[in-house]
């Protein structure tokens, strides 16, 4: 997997303190289809037994009916805090977010790539 370092440039704070975590494999309910900013497309709001439910990228989601779902891959919708001038390393784009690490190895997350900048290694 390839990375690239980025540097915040507008800081993000998460609004969801108990994302939803899940195990491929596993069956969700699928809602409603994100609208809104046209570079966060393909996001669902899913539920899995036992979680709070949240935003889903499309690709990792293998629809079986119109309500229902499966998981293609492990997941968590955990948002990443950051602060402008911090240096991440993103490891995933998906739908207008990255999947970052700080610098300082705390645990990832993901941040909206328009609040990051990529630098040069």
């Amino acid at each position: 997997m390839s990375t690239s370092k980025y540097l915040v440039v507008t800081p993000h704070v998460s609004e969801f303190p108990a994302p939803i975590i899940f195990k491929k494999g596993a069956f969700l309910t699928v809602g409603e289809k994100y609208e809104g900013k046209a570079d966060w497309e393909n996001w669902f709001f899913c539920s899995a037994p036992g979680q709070e439910p949240g935003w889903v990228p499309g690709q990792i989601i293998e629809f079986l009916d119109g309500s229902t779902g499966r998981a293609l891959d492990d997941y968590t919708a955990r948002e990443l805090n950051v602060e402008q001038g911090e240096l991440l390393v993103g490891k995933r784009e998906l739908n207008g977010w990255l999947w970052c690490e700080k610098a300082d190895d705390t645990e990832p997350g993901w941040v909206p790539l328009e609040n990051l900048k990529k630098v040069d290694d």
